[in-house]
């Protein structure tokens, strides 16, 4: 039989480290009578089976049933036996972990109806205060198995937490634009600070500070673009591009840059669509000649006009209204109709798409 654990304590804590098992290696051998010495701000948690059992706070304990009940009964101990038993022991750190760094990564896809392509991808960063609230929970949830848990091993887990929860309220709050974003950075601090902390309680954790800086645009090429947003989005995207080409703009870096999108499509006019969009390609090829037939039309019509005249300038399908609310969005963008005109062509002709079904 391996030695039995008379006296044990966990004194060398690392600055990140949120849980370490004692003895390293596995599980020891333990007895009634046995000491275990908890630190302040620590936390000793007993395991066996894989399974979380007694909690031990600061001081010096002399193992006994009357406080390890959960064990002692497990493993069917009289109250004065003093039979050996195998069982890891936890020791759980309790302090605040200040400065822990977190980013937007992935970055926030934040919707701006009527305003360039329609959305923005919002990055930022900060810190947070982390600590653990309920070290048996905790163990149950990370520590089981590990030899040790330190803030990196969960940095994953609260990044895809906090985006998630930042990214609700801001759509929520409504917000559509970065300048509506930073305006209510500081609610979001508190409201998020709120939510987040209902959610980490589950793992055992309390967040006790979160900090943002401002909200800044992430310039991507067009074909990253893809990789944030919906497949939506991305036609909505492609048939901008198709309007501004067909308009004989200097390309999506003057017309959409121009109207504040931030999003570097300028630096991807020649990218090539995915291969495996293979039936997006072909309908955005049928909208190309499409628009360019229509907005040839558009462009000999008086400034802020509606197309007159024809079949060619008259839109009746689905695809063609929707075509001609791109090129609106594009016209306007560039300074080519007035902001009254825009608003009563999105009008008369979002009715008329409705109108279709």
């Amino acid at each position: 039989m391996a030695r039995i654990i008379d006296v044990i304590d966990h004194t060398n804590v690392m600055d990140d480290e949120l849980a370490y098992r004692e003895p390293q290696r596995g599980s020891g051998d333990w007895r009634m009578g046995s000491q275990v010495i908890v630190g302040e701000s620590q936390a000793a948690v007993f395991v066996r089976g894989g399974e979380a059992l007694d909690v031990l706070g600061p001081g010096r304990h002399t193992l006994s049933v009357a406080n390890l009940p959960i064990l002692s009964g497990l493993i069917g101990m009289a109250t004065s036996g003093r039979t050996p038993f195998t069982a890891d022991l936890y020791f759980v750190n309790l302090k605040d972990l200040p400065q822990v760094p977190w980013g937007t990564r992935p970055p926030i896809v934040l919707e701006t109806p009527g305003k360039g392509m329609g959305v923005v991808l919002l990055i930022t960063h900060g810190v947070i205060d982390i600590s653990v609230s309920d070290p048996l929970r905790f163990v149950k949830q990370y520590a089981v198995g590990k030899p040790i848990v330190r803030v990196s091993d969960l940095k994953d887990r609260i990044q895809s937490m906090l985006l998630g929860e930042i990214a609700e309220l801001l759509t929520k709050s409504g917000a559509q634009s970065i300048m509506d974003a930073n305006s209510l950075l500081s609610d979001l601090e508190g409201a998020a600070l709120a939510r987040l902390n209902d959610k980490f309680e589950a793992l055992g954790l309390r967040i006790k500070a979160f900090e943002s800086n401002p909200f800044t645009a992430k310039d991507v090429p067009l074909d990253e673009l893809r990789n944030y947003v919906s497949l939506d989005v991305w036609e909505r995207v492609q048939r901008l591009k198709v309007a501004e080409t067909a308009a004989g703009n200097e390309g999506m870096a003057g017309g959409l840059a121009g109207a504040g999108v931030g999003l570097g499509v300028g630096q991807a006019m020649g990218a090539a669509m995915d291969p495996n969009q293979a039936a997006l390609q072909q309908q955005l090829q049928q909208q190309q000649m499409m628009m360019q037939q229509m907005m040839m039309q558009m462009m000999q019509n008086q400034q802020g006009g509606a197309p007159q005249g024809g079949a060619p300038a008259n839109p009746q399908t689905r695809e063609e209204i929707q075509a001609m609310l791109d090129s609106l969005d594009i016209r306007f963008a560039n300074g080519e109709i007035s902001e009254a005109a825009y608003n009563r062509l999105v009008e008369k002709w979002t009715k008329r798409l409705e109108e279709l079904g």
